[in-house]
């Protein structure tokens, strides 16, 4: 099954079969090029898994088996998503740079599901995704022990946007000095009923691509920016969180972004992507109810 449109993304279906050779071509060469990228630099990807001379031997001898998937899995693909290299690259620099082994929490499951698992290696890549025919439609093949996924029930449509901004406004466990998500039923922006998988770890990068936000019945990215920022803000660890929000051109995610993430933690805007660096609460000393 492959879904031509989802989540406000459009895929492109080439019809020429010299185009189609040439793109798959260079498919395969991109894929194999980065595998050896990979395996014979140093350091790379979340704290430098391979820092060390003995471990990058070690490493090239052996290929982490979520990167073969991508590379099969890409390699065959006959759909490719509409977000741009550039776009891609923001998230892909910050693995390389950020210590680790990362914890990459995704909102969305989609045919660039196995690249962003496999760009991870020894880290925790979890998927959240509120359709669940499209859940059991990526879900198959390879990508069905590949990908930890799981389901999300939203509780908000897109056409309460501006109701639930003033809901934030008047609900005090929505605030940012009371801010919580798990067990908080009386903030409708928080995603209380996600599993502890996603409560009891700490998320060195989020990405924001889901749910659908482009028909008034969706739900909407509302409750999903705002949790973000609440698991940045509770974060314990040192450093920040790298949140990452896809679709800034739409009124309801920028205007979240800014009432939530906060235009001072905007540190590169490519394309239709944002990148926000949100540094723990105690770290940034704002002692008001609002986020920004």
């Amino acid at each position: 099954m492959q879904k031509i449109q989802h989540r406000g993304q459009h895929y492109f279906k080439p019809e020429n079969p010299w185009f189609l050779g040439l793109l798959l071509g260079g498919l395969i060469g991109g894929a194999l090029l980065f595998a050896f990228f990979l395996f014979t630099s140093s350091p790379l990807f979340c704290g430098g898994a391979w820092a060390s001379s003995s471990k990058a031997a070690a490493a090239a001898a052996t290929t982490p088996p979520q990167l073969l998937e991508a590379i099969v899995h890409y390699a065959t693909l006959r759909t490719v998503p509409q977000q741009s290299i550039g776009e891609i690259t923001v998230t892909f620099d910050v693995l390389k740079s950020v210590g680790g082994p990362c914890n990459f929490l995704v909102f969305g499951l989609g045919h660039d599901s196995l690249m962003w698992n496999a760009l991870n290696p020894g880290g925790t890549t979890l998927f959240l995704e509120e359709d669940p025919k499209w859940f059991s439609a990526v879900l198959k093949g390879d990508a069905a022990h590949a990908l930890h996924a799981e389901t999300v029930p939203y509780r908000t449509q897109l056409s309460q946007a501006d109701e639930l901004l003033l809901h934030y406004r008047n609900e005090p466990d929505c605030s940012a000095t009371r801010s919580f998500i798990r067990g908080n039923t009386k903030c409708r922006l928080a995603l209380n009923m996600l599993s502890d998988k996603v409560y009891d770890r700490e998320w060195d990068l989020i990405m924001i691509d889901a749910p659908r936000g482009f028909f008034a019945e969706a739900p909407g990215r509302m409750a999903a920016i705002y949790s973000a920022a609440v698991m940045a803000r509770n974060r314990k660890k040192e450093g920040a969180t790298h949140v990452f929000l896809h679709d800034v051109d739409r009124k309801v995610e920028k205007m979240y972004a800014e009432m939530f993430l906060c235009k001072k933690h905007l540190v590169k805007a490519v394309g239709r992507l944002w990148h926000f660096q949100i540094p723990p609460a105690p770290a940034t000393n704002i002692t008001t109810t609002h986020f920004c």
